[in-house]
């Protein structure tokens, strides 16, 4: 009989240590997984608070998801003794192990104003945010065209101020002409740099400082763009018709400039893999416009019909195969979805409705996409 309680004591210690077990997996996980914010937020740390009183503000702010667990991972990072007092940013996506590096490391205050530089295919701002000390987050305050806000004493003043910071926001799409044409006239930056390479870009968020070179922020993005492609080459699906990185980021931009609606990409990426496998001309409108403009800014009118039909090294109407070089700088998703399209066998789409939004219709067979073209047509006519 001992002999059997010893042996059933000994089977529930051992479930006790695996199931403890996979709580500190689950536990270390979670700490250093991204948080919930979506934007940043301050936190403000009064002199003579302790870690429970700023991990729970932190859990009401919707900084983190469990203010205990981060204390957990303070005490055994053995940096709960460290607590700093002052105001600290928490970028958005910050993890636990961010947040707790934050408030422990101190240092500038960099809670207040906030300048950012947007940078989009079709235009460029400048947007400052000012910190609502009631909720910890940032409120819209000001908005300027960047041609006007070198001359204007409002942008001076919140520009200028000690708790400033500053961030460079670039969107999907914008091609390498874009974006050194932006950067060269912002005040804050020095130097000039030459236009690098297209598609060698990351679109994503930069933090600057007032001072730092053109140069330094440039590399930045390219070593970002360098490293997100090189982890989807390494985690790509077998059989692709791309022989090269390159070739997948010359696929991703044309997907980038082809949709703006995050869920229809890897279809659409799906259609350019399949002309490439049966050797059909990609025959996609972004490429012929890269044409013309060679990034030089944005066409803003329709194609003419002679411009379809001239022949340049972009133009997929008139080539087959990969333009050879990118037309944008393609973001994270697109670059994944051209290394990972879903299995279709479509091989035509056009616009679903005069909205780019919307999405696409996708088909098989010339006659299903010349049905949907007549529709597309059809809601053309309707318009005009």
């Amino acid at each position: 009989m001992w002999r059997h309680i010893a042996s059933n004591a000994l089977t529930f210690l051992a479930v006790l240590l695996f199931l403890a077990g996979g709580v500190i997996i689950w536990g270390r996980s979670e700490y250093v997984s991204e948080g919930p914010l979506d934007q940043a937020i301050c936190v403000q740390v009064e002199r003579g608070t302790n870690m429970r009183s700023v991990s729970k503000k932190l859990e009401e702010q919707g900084a983190v998801t469990s203010g205990a667990l981060l204390r957990v991972g303070a005490d055994y990072a053995d940096k709960t003794g460290d607590l700093k007092a002052g105001s600290f940013l928490v970028p958005e996506g910050s993890s636990m192990a961010d947040i707790v590096d934050i408030i422990t490391r101190g240092g500038a205050n960099t809670c207040g104003t906030e300048v950012v530089y947007r940078i989009g295919v079709t235009s460029a701002g400048i947007r400052v945010r000012e910190l609502d000390p009631a909720t910890g987050r940032y409120v819209e305050k000001a908005e300027f065209a960047p041609e006007e806000a070198a001359a204007d004493p409002v942008y001076a003043e919140l520009r200028d101020k000690d708790d400033t910071r500053f961030r460079i926001a670039l969107a999907e799409g914008v091609t390498s002409w874009q974006v050194v044409q932006e950067l060269s006239s912002l005040d804050v930056l020095e130097g000039e740099v030459e236009v690098p390479a297209e598609g060698s870009l990351a679109p994503d968020s930069y933090e600057i400082r007032p001072g730092d070179s053109l140069a330094s922020v440039i590399e930045r993005m390219q070593t970002a763009q360098e490293a997100i492609l090189t982890a989807a080459w390494e985690n790509r699906a077998d059989d692709l018709p791309l022989e090269t990185p390159e070739e997948a980021l010359i696929l991703a931009s044309i997907i980038e400039k082809e949709t703006g609606n995050a869920e229809e990409r890897g279809v659409v990426a799906s259609v350019f893999t399949n002309r490439l496998r049966v050797d059909m001309p990609l025959q996609t409108d972004p490429t012929v416009i890269y044409g013309v403009t060679e990034g030089k800014g944005v066409l803003g009118r329709g194609l003419r019909r002679s411009e379809l039909d001239r022949a340049t090294p972009w133009n997929t109407y008139v080539i087959k195969g990969l333009p050879p070089t990118p037309i944008a700088n393609p973001g994270r998703a697109s670059i994944e979805a051209a290394l990972n399209p879903l299995d279709t066998d479509y091989i035509f789409f056009v616009a679903k409705t005069l909205n780019p939004a919307d999405g696409h219709l996708f088909a098989e067979t010339l006659e299903e996409h010349n049905r949907n073209v007549a529709a597309y047509r059809a809601l053309e006519a309707q318009r005009n």
